[in-house]
């Protein structure tokens, strides 16, 4: 009686075959949906990266924009003007009017 209980726990060798063969496939795809999971993961982050680089970006070219602004003003070139250039306002009679 024992052997026969021997015999019915041995499996058949396709048995076997096809079950080692299923778990093949489940650890295969278990591993690419893990590898999947951590390149969109890595995607992610590279695009909060980029994202925040951007914005630092757009900050500095408002900050250089009012940098420009302040640079071409009137009165900044009238005073480098007179005070480094020595230039002088022109009288009247230094004035010629262009036809």
């Amino acid at each position: 009686m024992s052997t026969r209980k021997a015999k019915k726990n041995i499996r058949k060798p396709n048995e076997m075959l096809l079950l080692i063969i299923f778990m093949t496939i489940f650890l295969m795809e278990l591993l690419f949906f893990t590898w999947c999971r951590v390149q969109t993961i890595g995607a992610g982050y590279e695009i909060s990266r980029e994202a925040k680089r951007q914005q630092d970006l757009i900050t500095l070219k408002n900050n250089l924009k009012v940098e420009l602004a302040r640079l071409k003003s009137p009165e900044r070139i009238a005073k480098i003007a007179k005070n480094q250039l020595g230039l002088i306002t022109p009288t009247p009679e230094q004035m010629m009017v262009i036809p």
